[in-house]
Order: C-alpha cells, then sequence, then structure tokens
C-alpha cells in the first residue's frame, strides 16, 4: 500500500457508512485539496458497488474539509447490469462537506478506442519542462510533496509576473511516491493543476464550487499529461476543463469545474 492508497483509505462501518481519516499531507494552504477528496469518497464508493471503477462523478464543494477524522455516507440510487449510481456525502462533525453523484461501472483494461480526437495542445518533452519552487514553510501548502509535477513553461510564467493573459496550465503529472496510475490517482490529477487563471493574471485561493470527472479508460504505466484551460473568466467566476492522457496517449479523464476567482 502507498502512502496516497492509506491517505485515502475508507474503513467499511457497515453498507452506507465508511470511516475515513483526512490527510494534513494534502492542503493547498490550509483547505484540502479537491481532487484529494473526491479519491477518498470513491474509495467508499467502490468498495461498495458491485463495478470496480468510477467512470462518472459529479461533486458539488459545500464547505472547505479540515484535516482529520470524517465520514462517507452512502445512498444507492440505482443497481444495473453494466452501471450503478450512488449518492455519497463526505461528512466532519454532522455536517456535509462535499455531495457527490457517482456512477461506477467495469472497464476493460487496455481498451482501444473506436475513435479518439487528440490532445487539445502540444508539449514540450518532459526535459524541457519545469518544476514548481518549493512552498515557504509557512504556506502550509504541503500538496507539492506529493506530487512530482513539471509544467509548460510558458504557462508558469505568473511566478516571475509575466503570465499569458490566457486561463492554461499544462504539466506532465506522476506520484511523488512511485504509483503506477489508476482511477483514484486520475480524480486526484484532475485537480492538481494550479488554477488555470493564475496564466490570466489572477492570484489568490480560488476555491471549486462544481466539478464533474469522467473516466475514459483505464491508465497505462508512466507519466500522466495534464491540460488544462478555460473558455471565459466573468463577474469573479470562471470554469476549468481538464484532459488526462496517459504515457501510452489515451485520453484517460476529463474534467470540468466551475470556480471562484481568488481574492489577493
Amino acid at each position: 500500500m502507498t502512502k496516497f492508497d492509506e491517505a485515502t483509505q475508507a474503513i467499511r462501518v457497515d453498507e452506507t457508512t465508511y470511516d475515513v481519516c483526512l490527510d494534513p499531507g494534502y492542503s493547498i494552504g490550509g483547505p484540502l485539496n479537491g481532487g484529494y477528496l473526491m479519491a477518498v469518497i470513491l474509495r467508499a464508493v467502490v468498495d461498495a458497488s458491485a463495478h470496480e471503477h468510477p467512470v462518472t462523478t459529479s461533486a458539488q464543494f459545500l464547505r472547505a474539509a479540515r484535516p482529520g477524522p470524517a465520514r462517507v455516507r452512502l445512498e444507492r440510487i440505482k443497481t444495473g447490469r453494466t452501471a450503478e449510481m450512488t449518492r455519497a456525502t463526505l461528512v466532519q462533525d454532522g455536517q456535509a462537506f462535499i455531495e457527490t453523484l457517482v456512477t461506477t461501472a467495469t472497464l476493460t483494461a487496455g481498451a482501444v478506442p473506436d475513435w479518439t480526437d487528440g490532445p487539445s495542445a502540444a508539449m514540450p518533452p518532459v526535459e524541457r519542462c519545469v518544476k514548481l519552487p518549493d512552498p515557504r514553510p509557512e504556506s502550509n501548502m504541503t500538496l507539492n510533496a506529493q506530487v512530482d509535477m513539471v509544467f509548460d513553461p510558458p504557462t508558469v510564467g505568473w511566478l516571475d509576473g509575466t503570465p499569458t493573459g490566457r486561463p492554461e496550465s499544462r504539466a506532465y503529472f506522476r506520484m511523488a511516491e512511485p504509483q503506477d496510475p489508476d482511477p483514484f490517482v486520475l480524480a486526484f490529477a484532475v485537480d492538481a493543476l494550479p488554477p488555470v487563471v493564475f496564466s490570466a493574471g489572477a492570484r489568490g485561493w480560488a476555491p471549486t464550487v462544481d466539478l464533474t470527472w469522467h473516466l475514459r479508460a483505464l491508465p497505462a504505466p508512466g507519466w500522466l499529461t495534464v491540460l488544462g484551460s478555460g473558455r471565459m473568466i466573468g463577474d469573479g467566476w470562471f470554469d476549468e476543463d481538464v484532459e488526462v492522457w496517459d504515457s501510452a496517449g489515451r485520453l484517460v479523464a476529463q474534467s470540468r469545474q466551475l470556480a471562484r476567482v481568488g481574492r489577493g
């Protein structure tokens, strides 16, 4: 079991309840990363399901969850031969923090798509990409230590005051501890990029309100390519679309989220 597996572990209490412990290592300056929290919820959903994989997840982020004990409460909505639908709620101190609707199914490893479009943007080779600088200890940004990410240089120009002016972020992604990617790693990866509005000139915490992601295929071992972009920033809101491609050149995950533009 890897550190990520331990950090997302869900322990069955009964048919509809799982105990979890939210790991402080996935903090983004105080709040916990939304992709990590989805992975925690999905561990419980998949364990309780007759199907192996979370093919679609829609999450509403009601409050910023904090490290420590929590529970995942499940309500099975529909059970079918090829898919199952579950409502899953992350609860701390009797309050709902994240509400999700999850559809599980069973995908085939190594399946070849009948048709697929190519990536929305090209990436330079890994060796020409750059890492983000280590965060200051007082920032409480512990997430960076859990992942190995290298970025397409123009999309992190905001670090030195030269943002591209477009909402975009692109990186190669893998866990810091050696681990082949799986659906739970993909749930984390779709929300692991810096907010795309940073490259458009915005800064500050940009809390996700709604995030939906789809598992399109089971990923091959190796680096994941994560491509983020936005279509509109306005009235304090922005959207973010993410594609995740595996080392075999297959689209393995897609997401869209709506978030608030950060302040400060």
